[in-house]
């Protein structure tokens, strides 16, 4: 007779349903009741610390190494120490697909600076905390994908370079959730952030990409755009199939004129837009945006 763990039990208990997320957390698969944090931790307290999101088809990340070193570029240019490495972290995501009920999903790594005393300085916590927990994720319905998505410019902005590095991927994302909250408000599937000088930074969640005249267009991360994965996957991809590609800082007005426009992440993955503010975007989906998502979708069956 087999005698299994109690961790044995709740992970098989936790693939009988497909809806019920998997967690991974300071080692070790848990049950979901012992999934938690201290309500004294610094991440929950004040927004410190770094996350990453990351893609899984067919049981394997997409890109995990590129996610992992920026998520260790993040924890380092806040002064935060991850308490295992890379290696050991690649090891904890194929763990946690592992135990994730399905094939195909979303994972959040998230490090905090674990828990300490009240007040903003964290000088005096000592254990970060770092778990991954695996789940599904739809930003967006399939009609969205197919029609296009409507987008807004949304009054909140992004904080610029000068503030905080964009390329910092932390865990406060307050300017965001005031945006697509902005968006929600005006019936719009997605907000799109200026940065301080009135250029176009990002989506709440993704980057954004036009097409002008079949030359595609990306605000650098110097805008305030973060250095997404997904974007650099675009980037490449342009290349590989001979669309003339620039980052060049872009206005409103660029994206109320463009030809195309679509949004990259990892959990939105590429998505077309339709309407800017009201403004019809006339091709969509558009040539290029077609040949990049379908490009895209090869890459991925080809690397996982």
């Amino acid at each position: 007779m087999v005698n299994l763990s109690m961790v044995d039990l709740a992970i098989a208990e936790q693939k009988l349903t497909a809806a019920t997320p998997v967690c991974w957390r300071n080692g070790q698969i848990v049950p979901l009741e012992q999934a938690t944090v201290s309500v004294f931790d610094h991440g929950l307290l004040y927004g410190d610390g770094v996350f990453e999101g990351i893609r899984f088809y067919n049981g394997r990340a997409f890109r995990l190494q590129a996610h992992l070193e920026r998520l260790f570029l993040s924890a380092r240019a806040i002064a935060l120490s991850i308490p295992y490495s890379i290696e050991q972290l690649t090891h904890a995501v194929i763990e946690t697909i592992s135990a994730a009920p399905e094939a195909n999903g979303y994972l959040r790594l998230v490090v905090t600076r674990g828990p300490g005393p009240l007040g903003i300085d964290p000088a005096r916590c000592h254990s970060p905390v770092v778990f991954i927990v695996a789940d599904r994720l739809q930003l967006v319905s399939e009609r969205v994908r197919s029609e296009g998505a409507k987008v807004i410019i949304a009054a909140t902005r992004r904080l610029g370079a000068d503030g905080l590095d964009p390329r910092i991927k932390s865990l406060n994302y307050l300017n965001h959730i005031l945006a697509r909250m902005e968006a929600t408000h005006a019936g719009a599937d997605e907000a799109i952030l200026l940065n301080s000088a009135g250029r176009i930074a990002e989506g709440s969640a993704d980057n954004i990409f036009i097409v002008q005249r079949g030359e595609l267009l990306t605000p650098p991360v110097i805008e305030g755009a973060l250095d997404g994965i997904t974007r650099q996957v675009v980037l490449e991809l342009a290349e590989k199939l001979g669309i003339k590609a620039r980052e060049i800082p872009l206005a409103p007005y660029d994206l109320f004129t463009a030809d195309e426009c679509f949004l990259t992440g990892t959990g939105a993955e590429l998505i077309p837009v339709g309407y800017a503010d009201g403004r019809e975007i006339p091709e969509c989906p558009g040539p290029i945006y077609s040949r990049l998502a379908a490009a895209f979708r090869e890459l991925v069956n080809q690397e996982v």
